[in-house]
């Protein structure tokens, strides 16, 4: 049986282009044989006429035709049809003739008499380099789509500046120290920043240093021998292993003990190690990350934390804000948040009311963005309806002491116009703008409810 070949899970299609008839037969009846789908036409106007009908994967074009010749053929296939394989058949070889084929675009150039294997040999070449190609493209579009799904979202000003610094970081090779509160979104931020880097098709691999005792942290980030210790059945290669070529992001890193921290801190310099119960070097090459929520100065003070692993670490600093200093983002997260989760659990939920919407902007959010996707998992859950009510939040959201008990739309007006005032220091001109109203308008609700 002869062998099918595939092109993005379809039979390839062949196109073949020559003036002789026994050429067309010959050529058509081989790669029929080997599995191919084929079309051929006498002259460049019938090959152009079944472009127009279907689609073609590689054509076989000769160069001397009457009318016109394979070389003004292959400059309008360019056109019409620039991902199109060509591969030119003359029996007039010459290599300038060759040269001019190849810088037009073609793939390769053969003579007559033409060996049908040798031919069939460069089609498959011509095909496999094009679905590597395409596989390529499939990867970078499918990395872009995996760095837009899991970046760092807002649009406050705080989370511009995260986004900028970000952006200025990613393309190079310099250790960053992600600092915020729980639950912030600093992996979010590491992830960002080895999705933008060139690394980026390599491991992301996290480690969160709080998380293990000493002789744990240790397995897990170097890896173990085969009986190492009891229960080591086999090697097992550790966290620096994994990140080989790509980045190693240390989650709570100032939760690592005195003993640990010289021990990472001779890694991080050298990018060399060896394994628990081992006695080979292995030499490794990652990008450094790190995250905490500890004042790691503080505990530099008190000894705590050794002050030259802090300068190995402290680089490049990027400090991700509370969600109580970025309040402007909670409805667009809440909105992310929504749509993610409803098609998760298939739920009709389109949308989170007025009220409740109000509910979670005067919230503080003590757990950060993950505390509001919490929420907002929640709510979609119960929700019975296309809408989110406060009825569906949390109970420690809804009877908050940040949540006013007068809900009616004339107080929220009062208290969003208060605060937007509050953060344009007064501005009303862009404070009127935020708002979306003219100034007149935004003069008369300062004196209806006394805001100034």
């Amino acid at each position: 049986m002869p062998e099918t070949i595939k092109v993005d899970h379809q039979t390839a299609r062949l196109l073949v282009v020559d003036d002789e008839a026994v050429v067309r037969t010959s050529l058509s009846r081989w790669f029929e044989e080997d599995g191919y789908q084929v079309a051929a036409a006498s002259d460049a106007a019938e090959a152009l006429r079944f472009l127009q009908l279907q689609q073609f994967d590689l054509a076989l074009v000769d160069i001397r035709m009457p009318g016109m010749d394979g070389m003004e053929l292959q400059e309008r296939l360019r056109q019409v049809c620039p991902d199109l394989l060509v591969i030119i058949i003359t029996a007039f070889g010459s290599v300038d003739t060759a040269v001019q084929a190849l810088k037009q675009g073609a793939f390769d150039y053969v003579t007559k008499p033409v060996d049908p294997d040798h031919l069939s040999h460069i089609v498959k070449n011509a095909l496999a380099q094009r679905k590597l190609t395409e596989d390529k493209s499939r990867l970078e579009s499918e990395v872009s789509r995996l760095a837009s799904s899991g970046e760092f979202k807002g649009e406050s000003d705080g989370a511009r500046k995260v986004k900028e610094l970000v952006t200025t970081a990613a393309p190079t090779d310099t250790t960053v120290m992600i600092r915020g509160e729980s639950g912030t979104g600093k992996e979010l931020v590491a992830r960002a920043l080895h999705m933008g880097s060139p690394r980026r098709y390599f491991p992301f691999i996290p480690l969160n240093c709080g998380g293990f005792t000493d002789s744990l942290l240790e397995s897990e980030l170097f890896g173990h021998e085969k009986g190492a210790f009891t229960g080591a059945h086999y090697r097992r290669k550790g966290k620096l292993e994994l990140a080989d070529g790509g980045t190693l992001f240390l989650d709570e890193v100032g939760n690592v003990s005195i003993k640990m921290q010289m021990d990472l801190l001779r890694v991080l310099e050298s990018k060399q190690f060896v394994r628990v119960g081992g006695t080979r070097t292995v030499e490794v090459d990652f990008r450094t990350i790190c995250a905490t929520n500890r004042d790691l100065e503080a505990a530099m003070r008190s000894g705590e934390f050794r002050e030259d692993l802090y300068y190995r670490l402290n680089v490049f600093v990027i400090n991700v804000p509370p969600l109580r200093e970025r309040r402007e983002d909670v409805s667009m997260l809440a909105q992310h948040f929504l749509s993610e989760y409803a098609r998760a659990t298939n739920k009709p939920v389109e949308s989170i009311d007025t009220d409740a919407m109000h509910c979670m902007m005067e919230y503080r959010w003590p757990g950060n963005v993950r505390e509001l996707e919490n929420a907002i998992e929640r709510a979609v859950v119960v929700c019975p309806s296309r809408s989110i009510r406060i009825d569906d939040l949390p109970e420690d959201i809804r009877h908050s002491p940040d949540h006013p008990d007068d809900l009616s739309l004339e107080s929220m007006e009062k208290r969003h116009m208060a605060d937007v005032l509050r953060r344009t220091g007064g501005n009303v001109t862009r404070a009127a703008a935020i708002l979306g109203i003219n100034r007149v308008t935004l003069y008369n609700k300062i004196r209806k409810y006394s805001l100034r």
